[in-house]
């Protein structure tokens, strides 16, 4: 079976390695007559570029994209629609020294095991070279949902320890105002400076992304084994380094009472809404119409400028120290990876959910 492959009905395949001649995704499903917005896939492909700040590796790929297929006067066709994104800063020498040795808590080995061969240049297709499709996939499958006046919005909530909490300062709409893409400009500033300084001691460090989708009616989702907030975890932890999911209160909500927990439901201009959200918009594995809410734990990135013991493919002890260029924390990166995600998930259940019934 190929892993490759995201969705039922809006489908995404993903293919290219970190140092080939380039990455792409195709897109089947998508309905006719949407509105591709050109201006929406750059802008996400430059948020998740590598070399944007001082905080993000320093790799330089300008990310620019080319749509080959499916679409017509900038509206999709119904056709399969494939994006190619070329890559133009490989520097493959930079990774000789693993060429045979496997970096500790990297897929180097695991894939080894697996396919009995690695391509060692950047992680090959293991990089988080390839979430560059995904971003550009997600695009498309926001104009889709732009049109049906569904919004996802990412945002970084804590590196390390440093998390906003209760921040009196959060504003959504400062996302984008720092590099490190969290909404309470107070704490980013401490966030900046902790990964700075990470960086500046050749080591990395982890944090959390939060998101927020609005506008997703009630009834999206299927039952059981494909509920709507298991295809989110499924799509949030096929990220890299991904390796936390939680819905609605996740952990905390263990801490709480049913009398506390349960959202209990009103009406206010004929519309039904909960008075809390602690089922994060989900229940059932179907969505209920309020904003479905989620955080994302991604682990320090675990290729680090060190010393550190490890093996080989010949299973000596040896230690490494690999050199090139990489992310001392991944998640202001990752914002728009988890926005592209989570749009692929929710354009395919509401394409499922049309045919519900008659």
């Amino acid at each position: 079976m190929s892993g490759n492959r995201i969705g039922r009905i809006f489908s995404v395949s993903t293919f290219g390695e970190s140092h080939g001649k380039g990455i792409g995704a195709l897109i089947d499903g998508c309905p006719a007559g949407v509105k591709i917005q050109l201006d929406l896939i750059h802008n996400d492909l430059q948020r998740r570029k590598p070399g944007q700040s001082r905080v993000t590796t320093q790799r330089n790929e300008d990310d620019g994209f080319e749509i080959l297929s499916g679409t017509l006067n900038g509206l999709s066709t119904g056709a399969p629609i494939a994006i190619w994104i070329p890559n133009k800063d490989q520097r493959s020498k930079d990774y000789d020294s693993i060429k045979h040795t496997f970096r500790p808590s990297h897929a180097d080995y695991t894939y080894y095991k697996k396919y009995g061969i690695r391509d060692h240049r950047g992680g090959g297709r293991s990089s988080a070279r390839e979430t560059a499709a995904r971003v550009a996939a997600g695009a498309i499958a926001k104009s889709f949902l732009n049109e049906m006046g569904v919004t996802i919005t990412a945002y970084v909530s804590s590196v390390g320890e440093i998390s906003i909490g209760t921040s009196s300062d959060i504003d959504l709409q400062k996302i984008e105002e720092n590099i490190v893409r969290c909404p309470s400009p107070s704490v980013a500033n401490r966030m900046i400076k902790l990964i700075e300084e990470v960086k500046a001691e050749g080591d990395s460090v982890g944090g959390i992304i939060s998101c927020v989708i609005s506008g997703v009616p009630a009834g999206v989702g299927e039952p059981v084994f494909d509920r709507l907030h298991a295809n989110l975890g499924k799509a949030m932890l096929s990220i890299n380094a991904s390796k936390g999911f939680e819905i609605g209160s996740g952990f905390t909500g263990t801490q709480s009472r049913g009398s506390i927990h349960n959202d209990l439901f009103t009406i206010e201009n004929d519309q039904i809404f909960t008075k809390t959200n602690h089922s994060g918009g989900i229940q059932g594995g179907i969505s209920n119409g309020m904003p479905i809410t989620f955080n994302v734990a991604f682990k320090p990135v675990s290729t680090i400028m060190k010393d550190q013991e490890t093996i080989n493919e010949a299973g000596d002890q040896v230690t490494v120290n690999p050199k090139g260029r990489h992310d001392p924390c991944v998640v202001p990166r990752a914002v728009p990876i988890v926005e592209a995600m989570a749009a692929l998930v929710i354009a395919d259940n509401i394409l499922l959910a049309r045919t519900n019934t008659v």
